[in-house]
């Protein structure tokens, strides 16, 4: 008998036809009130879980009984209780790697865009309001030559420390809990306290993992450290930010802008104060979505279930600790 699949976020016909070869598949476009029942009663048989976005907690997994792994098409695994999953045994995969140079453009986008106002000006012109050349009160600020602060210096990190350092001559300093000698040996960088570089940094980039420990780790105290020229930048994930304490900055003038890409909620309610904001460029969570990021994110995640099902290791695993108990578990049988 095959095992049986449920997909909760499309995929490409290739990579659901190589499902579909080896496993009895349910398929949903995404999860929400219209579908949810038809997704739950689909886990009670499920054997592997693959898609992205949808909150996969205890009460989820305790539908789905013969669940074996679970592959999401993401980095990030704030969206599953880890616990529960590693209690139970089931391995989740995930794809790191696959998206850091695309997350890190997306991320120097934003550094330009807010820098430049370039969304705020584009919308001038869109308007009819270019009757002559700008002055003063619409000039942006520059890039280059400029410190970026980089609070978290990940695979991420050290792509968008490549582009500061290497494309615009700027200053990178740093803060993680673990040096970074790679990064700081190409481009210079310093690692300091997170208090300096929040006061140092022009340019303030979050790019950390949603953890207990991070979330809303920048909050009013750290707004109130940073420069009123600075512009902050957030393409992590939007709880590692108080978002109220980021509101009240912007409003106060401590800080110059924002570049953001992720919020506490998400899509981001259209009566939140950032979107009445000129100085701040707000994306759909937009860091991965390229077509050949998105589809070579999937391709990872389908070769990471199927390994996982056919019982050979993936290669991306969240939590490899979980594997090695269940190799262990499998040889004591």
């Amino acid at each position: 008998m095959k095992k049986h699949v449920v997909v909760y976020k499309r995929l490409s016909a290739p990579l659901l036809a190589r499902l579909q070869e080896r496993f009895d598949v349910t398929c949903f476009d995404g999860v929400n009130e219209t579908n949810r029942s038809a997704f739950e009663t689909a886990l009670r048989c499920a054997h592997g879980l693959i898609g992205a976005s949808v909150r996969i907690d205890a009460a989820t997994l305790a539908l789905a009984p013969d669940l074996e792994i679970c592959s999401t098409i993401s980095v990030g695994t704030d969206t599953f209780d880890l616990e529960e999953l590693k209690r139970r045994g089931i391995v989740l995969t995930h794809t790191p790697g696959v998206l850091t140079e695309t997350v890190a453009d997306t991320i120097f986008a934003l550094i330009l865009a807010t820098a430049r106002r370039v969304v705020e000006l584009a919308d001038f012109v869109r308007a009819g309001k270019w009757k002559r050349s700008i002055g003063p009160d619409l000039f942006g600020v520059d890039v280059n030559q400029k410190t970026i602060g980089c609070v978290g210096m990940g695979r991420i990190g050290a792509a968008v420390a490549r582009r500061a350092r290497l494309g615009f001559g700027m200053k990178v300093i740093y803060h993680d809990v673990a040096a970074a000698p790679a990064v700081e040996a190409d481009y210079d960088a310093v690692r300091l306290p997170l208090e300096r570089v929040l006061a140092e940094a022009d340019f303030v980039c979050v790019l950390l993992p949603l953890l207990p420990s991070t979330e809303k780790l920048i909050d009013a105290v750290a707004f109130a450290r940073m420069k009123p020229s600075a512009i902050f930048i957030n393409g992590s994930r939007g709880r590692v930010v108080d978002e109220a304490a980021l509101i009240e900055a912007l409003q106060k003038g401590l800080i110059r802008g924002a570049g953001l890409d992720v919020f506490e909620r998400e899509p981001l309610p259209v009566d939140s104060p950032l979107l009445a904001m000129s100085n701040v460029v707000a994306l759909p969570h937009i860091g991965s979505a390229t077509r050949e990021t998105r589809e070579a994110m999937a391709a990872t995640a389908v070769d990471d279930l199927i390994a996982g099902l056919e019982g050979s290791k993936p290669a991306h695993l969240a939590d490899p600790s979980v594997w090695a108990a269940a190799l262990l578990k499998d040889a004591s049988l």
